[in-house]
C-alpha cells in the first residue's frame, strides 16, 4: 500500500494551511476596523494581536510548507 501515490492531489491541504496563517490575522484586522470608530485603544490592541499572530503564524507554517 502506497501512502503517497504520484496521482495524488494536496490542493485541499495547501488550503487548509494558508487559511491557519492568514485567517485570523484578516479576521482581528476586520475586527479592528470595525470597532475603531468607538473604542480606539480596543481596535489597536486587535491589530497589534492581529500583526503578531501573522508574524507567528508565519514563522510556524511557513517551516512546514518550507520542510525545515
Amino acid at each position: 500500500m502506497m501512502i503517497l501515490g504520484p496521482n495524488m492531489n494536496f490542493d485541499g491541504l495547501l488550503v487548509m494551511i494558508l487559511l491557519i496563517m492568514f485567517g485570523p490575522a484578516i479576521l482581528l484586522a476586520i475586527i479592528g476596523i470595525i470597532v475603531y470608530k468607538k473604542h480606539k485603544k480596543a481596535a489597536k490592541v486587535l491589530f497589534i494581536l492581529a500583526a503578531l499572530y501573522l508574524i507567528i503564524s508565519l514563522g510556524i507554517c511557513g517551516a512546514l510548507i518550507a520542510g525545515v
